[in-house]
């Protein structure tokens, strides 16, 4: 790897910051809360029965997980600050000018001293000390800080995932259908610019933006909020995300020097279940294009695809903003044509292949005879080279930031990280300009909707005493991995005996 190449850990504030003793530190008014305590989420099953405040309380003990990334070697830490804890009440009686395009679109938000001064009368001083204090904990250790501004969670006042799945959208707090959204995001994203600045490394404006659209408003059965089937809307959310993402890079711009990224999932990890077949490898593009292409294409080079059909290009200079890409790896997809699931969404004409990437039996083999973790993910390392081939022709630095495993008992975590890395090495190799790998994640954490239930972490959370437990062989490799700044001969031979690369 390269010498300055960053080895990191990645979490989100809501999977893991509360569980304190007291419930002092409870984060109450957001989307995400509500959501996983809804009645008629929990008859339906569409949520677990956890919740969140019987957590890991990362938010009184972060010492102790920066120590232990340190112990692991790390050089970096990826987490987001809680919009519902810094802005527990609304920021919209705070004024600012914008300006639309012909398009309808925002192309430009003002946003002034004074209106970061009104902000911070507004804001909750206790949080944004208490992340001051996170944050100058992990600089004084030597890391490199990656923060996130948004990973799914908002606060209540900008989405109520109730009102919004009873109304179908249609009530004030209706989150990303809404375009003042993009206006709150962006004093949202100068505010954090304009306090944590000094402390800040990279940025990044969303976490997975394509998840919370298409489970949110596609995909009900999901169990992510607002939990409703509405494509028009969807489409909507896309575009509002995707310039709510370059406002907020010009706003952090005015007070930081820190490369603004985006985090996308699923980058050119589709496969056609028929690589012979037309239909088939059109429905893989398709579904690459729907999970990461658009979002990306829009943000490097301004041109958004509006009519979500892969052919009809609105040239928008200003959405091109961005310095770098994140992207997360999990599993595959495999994918065949179908007829489009939504009509007014074209490149929906693909449909999942049982049995592959993420729709496997968990603990068994998926159809090609790989392994398969608790969650049902199908374990495929190559599929990481494949999506930093396709990440890389955006023409940005790319980082993996977020790469696990849900697996309790550590049988299979030390081989997926020996050869998920050992392909990013294969990609470092062969020129992809790879920069830093995340593991998701340290602990174990709330997995949204499943609760406590899958188990990413590399070490085991007591949910009583909240004391770590290393998962001693996935550290030790972990450890070994970054000491060495790559895979050594002993992993090599131990954990991929040759049958890789």
């Amino acid at each position: 790897m390269e010498k300055e190449f960053l080895w990191g850990v990645a979490q989100s504030g809501f999977q893991f910051e509360m569980g304190d003793r007291f419930n002092r530190h409870l984060d109450i008014r957001s989307d995400w809360w509500k959501w996983v305590r809804d009645p008629t989420n929990l008859k339906k099953g569409l949520v677990s029965g956890d919740l969140p405040e019987e957590g890991i309380n990362n938010y009184e003990l972060y010492p102790i997980d920066h120590l232990l990334a340190k112990k692991l070697g790390a050089n970096a830490y990826s987490l987001n600050l809680e919009w519902s804890r810094i802005f527990p009440c609304a920021t919209y009686g705070i004024d600012v000018d914008y300006e639309l395009d012909s398009n309808g679109l925002i192309k430009e938000v003002k946003i002034t001293k004074e209106v970061l001064e009104e902000l911070n009368n507004i804001a909750n001083i206790e949080e944004v000390e208490h992340y001051m204090s996170v944050l100058s904990n992990l600089k004084k250790m030597g890391f490199k800080v990656f923060i996130t501004i948004v990973h799914y969670t908002h606060p209540l006042w900008l989405h109520d995932p109730i009102e919004s799945r009873e109304t179908n959208l249609k009530n004030e707090r209706n989150g990303w259908v809404n375009q003042r959204s993009i206006i709150e995001f962006t004093k949202f994203a100068a505010y954090l610019a304009y306090k944590f600045g000094h402390l800040v490394d990279m940025w990044t404006t969303f976490n997975e933006p394509m998840v919370m659209v298409e489970l949110g408003y596609l995909a009900p059965y999901s169990g992510f909020p607002p939990g409703v089937i509405s494509p028009e809307n969807a489409k909507k959310a896309i575009i509002n995300i995707i310039n709510a993402h370059a406002r907020a890079y010009e706003a952090i711009k005015n007070f930081s020097k820190a490369p603004v990224g985006i985090i996308a999932n699923n980058v050119g990890t589709s496969y056609p279940k028929d690589p012979n077949n037309p239909k088939d490898v059109k429905a893989a593009e398709m579904v690459d294009f729907f999970h990461s292409g658009l979002l990306l294409k829009a943000l490097t080079e301004g041109e958004l695809n509006a009519e979500f059909d892969m052919e009809t290009m609105l040239k928008v200079p200003h959405l091109k903003r961005l310095d770098w890409i994140g992207m997360t790896y999990y599993s595959r997809e495999v994918i065949t044509h179908s007829e489009p699931k939504f009509k007014e969404i074209p490149i929906t004409a693909f449909k999942g292949v049982p049995g592959y990437g993420y729709s496997c039996p968990p603990n068994e083999s998926s159809l090609d005879g790989h392994p398969v973790s608790d969650i049902g993910w199908e374990v495929y390392p190559e599929g990481i080279y494949n999506s930093i081939k396709a990440a890389s022709s955006y023409g940005k630095p790319i980082y993996i930031m977020e790469n696990g495993i849900a697996d309790s008992k550590d049988l299979l975590r030390p081989y997926f990280i020996a050869s998920h890395i050992d392909y990013i090495e294969k990609a470092i190799e062969e020129g992809f300009d790879v920069r830093g790998y995340f593991h998701w994640a340290l602990t174990d954490n709330y997995e949204w909707a499943m609760g406590f239930r899958m188990r990413f972490g590399l070490y085991v959370v007591d949910m009583i005493t909240k004391e770590r437990i290393p998962r001693k062989e996935s550290v030790g490799v972990y450890r070994e991995i970054i000491e060495n700044d790559g895979i050594t001969d002993r992993i090599r031979k131990e954990y991929l005996r040759g049958d890789m690369i």
